[in-house]
């Protein structure tokens, strides 16, 4: 699959706009480089797909047709993950002492839980220093399951005020919590801020498969998991259209965007 899309990224620019990404779907080939962010500029291709529901995947309209066998590939991978996401939410229930069941339904259930992944190519830059391939943020959906470069790494996580990068293991997979996991453990468990740099010497490829709650479902804390004279309700509960609607208004800001959901 890395070869595929490889592939696809180095294919004249006329070639790529073929696919530009929807403004109704986002879906589809587009470019971050040199997009201001604050200064500090974002440097990074990328390629949308919209993978679930099946009701709104059009890989014959929106996936590229070259190389030939990029669509076959990019689905067989999309399956799998589907069944590895699956897994782990079931962990990540009985982790929080629920029924494995748990975040499964309070995504919308196996017939409306949403999913789409993005393909990054972080180019190599001249002047790193004045770019991110990515600016820091949390992801805004449930989970996310990240194929990383197997050679060059870029990713990093916050700990405290300080960035830890994330080094390349090859053929393994970097999962992260995200913000709608963290509001139904209310808090428990956590998502992960991060980014990632850019490099002068290499470019870098990754896959960053998004496995999240239909936009239609209210989100809040499990009852389960509040005790009001313990551990109260730390978010209110609303839907995830109403929460990605916020962060895309806002734009990337670190963590700050689940943060500012709290009850005060």
């Amino acid at each position: 699959m890395r070869r595929a899309w490889r592939e696809f990224f180095q294919l004249p620019l006329e070639e790529k706009n073929k696919y530009a990404n929807s403004p109704k779907t986002y879906e589809g080939f587009g470019s971050r480089l040199g997009v201001d962010k604050d200064i500090v500029l974002d440097w990074a291709d990328y390629f949308f797909l919209n993978l679930l529901p099946h009701s709104i995947k059009s890989p014959d309209k929106y996936w590229p047709s070259q190389p030939s066998a990029l669509r076959e590939i990019t689905e067989e991978y999309a399956n799998e993950l589907f069944k590895l996401c699956e897994v782990l939410l079931r962990l990540l229930s009985t982790g929080l002492g629920l029924d494995e069941g748990h975040l499964s339904r309070a995504y919308g259930g196996d017939d409306r839980i949403s999913a789409c992944m993005r393909v990054n190519l972080y180019p190599r830059c001249p002047q790193p220093d004045l770019t991110l391939g990515l600016s820091p943020h949390s992801d805004p959906g449930g989970l996310t399951v990240l194929l990383a470069d197997d050679h060059v790494d870029g990713l990093q996580v916050r700990k405290g005020d300080k960035w830890i990068a994330v080094r390349p293991e090859p053929g393994a997979f970097v999962v992260n919590v995200a913000d709608q996991t963290q509001v139904i453990s209310n808090a428990i468990y956590k998502s992960v801020e991060h980014r990632v740099t850019a490099n002068s010497k290499e470019g870098r490829l990754s896959f960053a498969f998004f496995y999240n709650p239909d936009g239609d479902v209210s989100i809040g804390p499990a009852e389960e998991l509040v005790v009001p004279s313990q551990r109260p309700a730390i978010y209110p509960t609303i839907t995830f259209n109403e929460y990605r609607k916020y962060v895309r208004t806002r734009g990337p800001r670190g963590k700050s965007q689940v943060e500012f959901l709290k009850v005060n």
